[in-house]
């Protein structure tokens, strides 16, 4: 069964996909999608990295594109504390 969700993409262009969501009763992740994996230096026992194991109730591949979005210009990007009065569109 799918568990769809709209999400917003920016790469490779900005656009709105449908996408597949971990299933949140699953006893496997309890809906995380995955399981991290920490393991540490043969030799000296230290943090030497983790590896994330999605999990079967989801596929992160299972998306659709629903609707691309348009890119701004740079002439009309408005930075966070700029008092622009241009609309966005």
């Amino acid at each position: 069964m799918l568990r769809l969700r709209i999400q917003r993409a920016t790469w490779p262009r900005p656009a709105l996909i449908l996408t597949d969501t971990p299933r949140p009763d699953c006893r496997y992740c309890a809906g995380d999608g995955g399981n991290e994996h920490e393991y540490g230096h043969p030799e000296t026992g230290e943090y030497a990295g983790s590896r994330w194991e999605p999990c079967i109730c989801w596929n992160h591949k299972r998306r659709w594109l629903l609707v691309p979005l348009p890119r701004l210009s740079r002439r009309h990007r408005c930075t966070p504390n700029c008092l622009c009065n241009e609309p966005p569109f």
